[in-house]
């Protein structure tokens, strides 16, 4: 994937723990899932929209 291993991502979460605690963890991965979800959510609907102009030029 990246060029990363297993101990590369460990060292990465131990890190990340250090930096902002365990508390913190669940609402950080709830952030990071939402704005995941929201970032795919607009480009899939930006390529419906730049696709349906397309489609009514091809029907003139």
């Amino acid at each position: 994937m990246f060029g990363i291993g297993v101990p590369e991502l460990l060292i990465i979460l131990v890190i990340i723990l250090i930096i902002f605690g365990v508390g913190k963890l669940p609402e950080i991965g709830s952030a990071l899932g939402k704005g995941i979800k929201n970032f795919k959510k607009s480009v899939s609907t930006d390529q419906n929209d730049s696709a349906a102009p397309a489609k009514k030029e091809e029907d003139k």
